[in-house]
């Protein structure tokens, strides 16, 4: 009897133990979701706690996506789209999408050029300086540098707590404690995939111009006679297409046979109606 008292009590203790770390674990996880809000710039606007002047701040380089359209009149072609192509190799830049359109007005190239930003504006005086009358420039800066900093501070911050959420579970012993940890992760490894997807985006477009060329060469009008067929070829096509139409016109009629039917009964007790009347 004093064997099963002392089991007893002794499952009580460690109940009672594995249920407070339970409660530890689970308080930790609602601190955690506590602290984790949105993340703004609260941070970098708040003026600092007190102003050290042996240190120097920390000067954020300035982040800027470039863009341009650029249309030029040339007389040769040919020659001005393998200058580009000099230029592109030159500059370290490439060609996104590449379209020729040929009628009877005008020729166009039509380029989508990427550039190294530090090279766009060496490129577009490059285009400048060779042949060719300048239709339009439109050249388009955003300054995407606080966009910027929101991503890679929200980026570590849910890093750090991703960290946080791997040693809670490592001290989890329920599986309801397990389950949502688990399931915490999950989301915050999204979270962390998307914000770093937009991190490496605006970095390309930052990294990279994109400038809208278009190359365009006018033509002397030319008046180019529709092409037809020989009188004895259309003859022949108009015999086959008059054959064509009569038979389905036949077959047309011979299906609605139904509507022959109820007209001719129609017209039967039409014709009989006026009889009776006279």
């Amino acid at each position: 009897m004093k064997n099963f008292l002392a089991i007893s009590i002794l499952a009580i203790l460690i109940a009672s133990c594995n249920q407070r770390q339970s409660d530890d674990v689970s308080f930790e996880v609602a601190d955690m979701e506590a602290e984790m809000m949105p993340i703004t710039r609260q941070t970098m606007d708040a003026p600092p706690a007190s102003i050290d002047p042996t240190v120097t701040p920390e000067v954020i380089k300035k982040k800027i996506i470039r863009d341009g359209r650029l249309g030029l009149r040339v007389t040769e072609l040919e020659k001005t789209k393998t200058r580009i192509d000099t230029l592109v190799k030159a500059n370290g830049a490439y060609y996104a999408n590449e379209s020729f359109n040929n009628s009877d007005w005008e020729s166009s190239f039509n380029l989508k050029i990427r550039i190294p930003s530090v090279n766009f504006e060496k490129f577009i005086s490059g285009i400048e300086a060779g042949e060719g009358e300048v239709l339009y420039k439109v050249i388009d800066a955003r300054d995407v540098t606080s966009q910027f900093i929101d991503l890679e501070t929200r980026l570590e911050n849910k890093r750090n707590y991703l960290i946080r959420y791997n040693d809670l579970l490592k001290k989890a012993n329920s599986v309801k404690d397990i389950l949502e940890i688990e399931e915490k992760i999950r989301v915050l490894e999204e979270e962390i995939d998307s914000t770093t997807g937009q991190l490496k985006y605006l970095s390309d477009l930052v990294n990279y111009s994109t400038l809208d060329l278009t190359l365009t060469k006018q033509k002397d009008f030319k008046y180019n006679p529709e092409k037809r067929a020989k009188f004895s070829e259309r003859f022949k096509q108009s015999i086959s297409k008059g054959w064509f139409e009569f038979v389905d016109f036949v077959l047309f009629m011979i299906k609605i046979w139904p509507f022959w039917i109820i007209i001719a009964v129609m017209v039967y007790f039409w014709r009989k109606f006026r009889k009776a009347r006279k």
